[in-house]
């Protein structure tokens, strides 16, 4: 019920966007992760006549989670980093596909940073092929490394960066890289690329059982269990609800200038110790324990956007408070108040 209605703000939101896409012809990767699945809902509900090719590791584990969608669209198996050019014109290229996994990026930095740097090559090599296609590349605030205590909110022309002598930073130094392979060849070739760059998101869909934190709390709470906070908690962190999220994206594929380059977030900050306190009371959770381990994770400060370009270029806006966010997510799997 939950996805449902947020499919209808969805679409109620891109209405006057969709025929823009009419015609379209879309390859992409990542569309069966957790933000290609939710741009794809949206587009198989928009009535338009835009087709789109997948390419997808597992496509038959695709088709068995969501077959309406494996119906709608076609799917080829691949690997972003070795996948035969397809011969097929397109007009838009959507790079999704990286593993945003905590621990590959620990145990295999190189094997993630690779992934990112040449499949986004890859990409853009088909893109560039297509003659005038849209190259619409998801990356991440990770780009900007540690956010300083003094920096509220980071905005687009922040130049800091990620420690590149520490392996855990592979996720955003190879994001960066990709993001310059991107600028390098809208100059070079004149290609037309578009840029989000994403932060921490939550809703339905979101698997509760990996490493983003506020899924975690969510989990623990639905099950009656103490969240464990296994830092300190001081961290600061902000949620994006999917469903605003994905009027974002499709937002600035369909209308952003060329060269954009945008955040995709909330400002709505808020730290880890009180995000598990919150999720505890909203959900009827017996309470929140602080271990006060060392953070293991790449950034155990804050981590929060500043959105001023998105919302004057693109007239996009976080709808959803970060209360109902953590509530839908909840109640989209399972919760009951």
């Amino acid at each position: 019920m939950i996805f449902e209605q947020d499919m209808a703000a969805i679409s109620a939101a891109l209405a006057p966007l969709w025929p823009r896409l009419s015609g379209a012809r879309i390859f992409m990767t990542g569309g069966t992760g957790f933000i290609g699945r939710w741009m794809l809902e949206a587009l198989a509900r928009s009535g338009i006549d835009a087709e789109v090719t997948l390419l997808s590791r597992d496509p038959e584990g695709f088709r068995a989670r969501a077959p309406h969608l494996a119906a709608r669209f076609r799917l080829v198996a691949g690997d972003v980093t070795r996948f035969p050019v397809p011969t097929a014109d397109y007009t838009h290229v959507i790079h999704a596909a990286t593993d945003a996994s905590a621990a590959l990026n620990a145990s295999d930095p190189r094997r993630m940073f690779d992934t990112i740097v040449q499949g986004t090559r890859n990409a853009l090599d088909l893109a560039n092929s297509c003659g005038d296609a849209r190259f619409f590349f998801l990356s991440s605030g990770a780009v900007y490394g540690a956010q300083p205590p003094h920096v509220t909110h980071v905005a687009e022309d922040w130049r800091g960066g990620p420690d590149p002598c520490d392996p855990l930073s592979a996720y955003g130094e190879g994001k960066r890289a990709a993001e310059m392979l991107c600028a390098i060849y809208a100059r070079q070739f004149g290609l037309d690329v578009v840029n989000a760059r994403i932060f921490a998101l939550l809703g339905p869909l979101l698997s509760l059982d990996i490493h983003f934190a506020a899924g975690n709390f969510i989990r623990d709470a639905m099950q009656g269990r103490t969240i464990r906070v296994v830092g300190s908690g001081e961290a600061v962190r902000s949620y994006l609800y999917a469903a605003d999220l994905t009027v974002w994206l499709w937002t600035l594929l369909i209308a952003g200038q060329p060269g954009t380059v945008c955040n995709v977030g909330s400002e709505e900050a808020i730290s880890i110790a009180d995000l598990a306190r919150r999720t505890a009371a909203l959900l009827g959770g017996p309470g929140v324990e602080i271990l006060g381990k060392p953070d293991p994770g790449w950034n155990p400060g804050r981590y929060v956007p500043s959105t001023a370009r998105a919302r004057a270029e693109l007239g996009v806006a976080a709808t959803v408070k970060l209360d109902d966010a953590i509530r839908r997510t909840a109640l989209s799997n399972g919760w009951k108040p």
